[in-house]
């Protein structure tokens, strides 16, 4: 249209063409300000689990203490993102998306890109941002037959059978068989009966669980780590677990932190 305004020297194809780029420089500079002083997060959750979809909370702050943003779009690596209508100035607004990750190990997110089609959504102008956000990606969970040391069974599933001991809650009324001690007899219900009669209480405190990360059964170190990652995640809650790898022991603890340290301890097995 501006070659065609030159040559045919017509006043009304001049102020067309003028208006159009008048128009654009007005909205590109609006659009450029409207992502101007936004400052992005990324927010990465405790626990991640390889091959496992993970909530990750995206935060951006319009740091401009005059004007609000306008349909803004924070997007990770690999275009999911979160989409905000309207961030007031000095406000913040947070959104979350799944990330899945395939191995287990070191993983970062470098960089969050922010971008908009405000305020005529014919262009998107865009900034990127670095954030330097670094985590442990935990191996892949894979259900598995519970370990113990010493004189401890095998058990398989989610539910095991408390043992018998003198610390826990009253179970039942039982028969004495003389293995008992005398403390444990109840003699007001043996006083109504022609025998004696005992109160079996349950176990409180379970025995340490000490993985063994080259005795679990499994195709590979792989699939061993996941089984190891499963049973840390399915007992350190309920008892001390520990773990023997690589020749050296950690000590059986209870905890969400300990857990997620055997767990970082199993994700960065070879890796390092």
């Amino acid at each position: 249209m501006g070659f065609s305004a030159v040559n045919t020297g017509n006043n009304l194809l001049f102020l067309v063409v003028s208006g159009l780029l008048a128009f654009m420089s007005v909205t590109g500079y609006a659009g450029m300000r409207n992502i101007k002083g936004l400052a992005p997060e990324i927010v990465p959750p405790a626990e991640i689990f390889a091959e496992s979809a993970a909530p990750f909370r995206l935060r951006i702050h319009n740091t401009r203490r005059h004007g609000a943003s306008f349909l803004v779009r924070l997007e990770c690596p690999g275009g999911q993102g979160v989409t905000f209508p309207l961030i007031g100035s000095g406000d913040s607004a947070e959104g979350s998306i799944p990330l899945t990750f395939p191995d287990r190990g070191h993983a970062a997110i470098d960089r969050l890109t922010v971008s908009s089609p405000f305020p005529v959504n014919f262009f998107t102008r865009y900034w990127t941002y670095a954030t330097g956000c670094n985590f442990i990606v935990f191996p892949r969970l894979q259900a598995g037959v519970t370990i113990g040391d010493g004189d401890e069974a095998k058990r398989q599933g989610g539910a095991s059978r408390h043992d018998r001991g003198l610390d826990g809650e009253l179970e039942r009324i039982s028969t004495y068989s003389g293995r008992e001690p005398l403390r444990m007899i109840h003699w007001k219900l043996s006083a109504r009966s022609e025998e004696l009669l005992v109160k079996e209480f349950g176990r409180q405190t379970a025995p340490p669980l000490v993985i063994d990360l080259d005795s679990l059964p499994g195709l590979g170190l792989e699939q061993r780590i996941s089984r190891a990652a499963w049973l840390v995640r399915r007992w350190v809650g309920l008892r001390p677990v520990g773990l023997r790898c690589n020749g050296r022991i950690i000590p059986a603890e209870t905890g969400r932190h300990h857990g997620r340290k055997l767990l970082a301890e199993l994700a960065l097995y070879g890796r390092d």
